[in-house]
């Protein structure tokens, strides 16, 4: 079966199959990952969710040996300098020390919040500390094409020495400096021009260079880590709709320039917006919510669900009453399904699937699949314990468990709270864990 995504930059389907010099024995991803200073917030579990899912697609069409996926980590960022440099303070101790201990405390977070959606670790999480060698060299690469320049201890993108610059956001150069927030700055050539590498002074995080003692720019980072993983020119590079422009422009621009004009990526993937109940996302509101919040009232494989409900490339309502429905549908489908050996992925559901990853219409065939049908497509979504979760579920008198949660919903109401902790305990000594969130009551086997 082919697989067709849709391409941001050619606007349509396209198949990896139809690129020369597509390897059907070596198929590699890049996807944009978190700069680590704070927790995650349910915005950034999209793309990780999506593109787990084509990480399992392709794992499947292709072998799970021939497929290469890279999400990587940004340690270097102003952001980071700042909170670290907040920390130092208040310690009165060494800002690196303080950014280095920052990050490997957000990043070990992120990475257990997203395993808890559910998530395959990708074969490399590079952390960008690690490729600076790497930036450097591009950079260097750059600046003898004639695509940068140095100035100031800065070394800039000279966005004029690209004809074709703005082909991915399709925008002409006039319409981006007029949209965009630029930095002016006296050494640079154009407003547009980018940073490729930046001074530090001696109280901030910084690596020796040619140019000086200094920080590479964001979008460096990622040019670099992609080719040292994957090589000059891989297959599908994802991310956010909001990292079109400038980001992953930017890195088109520097890749193409440090390697002879070769493309970075065959297919370009982004995911829509989310916004909460009906409203963008933000502090201000009051809606700004974590990843790791919503773990502590929901299941993972919930999130999971509630996600995929939704075609990645349209924008998507995170509300309540739609984590409700997947809690439901999940419940429903466990108790179902019959645990099978060797679980079948259907036809229509995988067609679906490889019509540039429609997962609302793949779970419409899951809504009318026989049982080993089922379990194989929740599989291949990333429900990696269905055959746990269902055989669990068999194996237990699941009228006598929904008669127990019942009766200590009707406690609680009447605040008998010691009657509700002794069924809760009762039920936890049989192996049954209890789990209370805005959705009700659910339960599993402990293992």
């Amino acid at each position: 079966m082919t697989l067709r995504l849709h391409n941001t930059l050619t606007k349509t389907k396209d198949a990896l199959e139809d690129f020369p010099g597509f390897d059907r024995t070596n198929v590699r991803m890049y996807v944009c990952g978190p700069t680590v200073y704070d927790y995650a917030h349910i915005g950034n579990a999209r793309p990780v969710i999506v593109f787990d899912v084509v990480f399992r697609l392709l794992r499947h069409l292709y072998g799970a040996a021939h497929v290469n996926y890279v999400r990587n980590i940004t340690d270097i960022d102003d952001k980071i300098n700042a909170r670290a440099a907040e920390l130092a303070a208040a310690r009165g101790s060494d800002v690196e020390a303080a950014r280095a201990e920052i990050t490997a405390a957000t990043a070990g977070q992120y990475l257990q919040d997203v395993t808890a959606l559910g998530c395959l670790p990708p074969t490399h999480t590079p952390r960008a500390t690690d490729y600076v060698r790497e930036m450097v060299a591009m950079i260097e690469t750059l600046i003898a094409a004639g695509h940068a320049y140095a100035a100031e201890g800065h070394v800039l993108y000279d966005v004029s020495s690209k004809p074709d610059y703005g082909k991915l956001a399709r925008r002409s150069l006039d319409e981006m400096i007029a949209g965009a927030r630029v930095d002016v700055a006296p050494y640079k050539k154009s407003p547009m021009d980018f940073v490729l590498w930046k001074p530090s002074d001696a109280a901030t995080p910084g690596w020796p260079s040619p140019w000086g003692r200094g920080r590479p720019g964001w979008h460096i980072e990622c040019s670099a880590m992609g080719a040292a993983l994957l090589g000059e020119t891989f297959d599908v590079h994802g991310g956010g709709i909001d990292l079109v422009f400038p980001h992953h422009e930017n890195e088109i621009a520097q890749s193409e320039g440090a390697h002879q004009g070769h493309p970075l990526a065959r297919i370009w993937m982004h995911n829509g917006f989310l916004q909460v109940e009906g409203e963008k996302m933000s502090k201000s509101l009051g809606n700004f919510v974590t990843i790791n919040q919503l773990l502590q009232d929901w299941p993972g494989e919930v999130l999971r669900f509630n996600m995929l409900r939704s075609h990645y490339r349209q924008p998507m309502d995170w509300t309540v009453a739609g984590m409700t429905e997947s809690w439901k549908t999940l419940e429903r489908w466990y108790a179902i399904a019959e645990p099978v050996a060797g679980p079948r992925v259907g036809a229509a559901f995988l067609a679906a699937l490889c019509d540039d990853l429609n997962t609302p219409q793949a779970i419409a065939e899951l809504h009318r699949a026989p049982e080993d049908e089922l379990a194989g497509g929740l599989g291949l979504l990333g429900f990696s314990n269905v055959q746990l979760r269902i055989a669990a579920k068999k194996a237990v008198d699941t009228t006598a468990i929904a008669d127990a949660i019942a009766a200590r919903n009707e406690a609680r109401k009447a605040k008998n709270f010691r009657e509700s902790d002794r069924i809760r305990d009762a039920l936890l000594a049989q192996g049954i864990v209890l789990k209370d969130g805005p959705g009700g009551t659910t339960w599993e086997v402990k293992r």
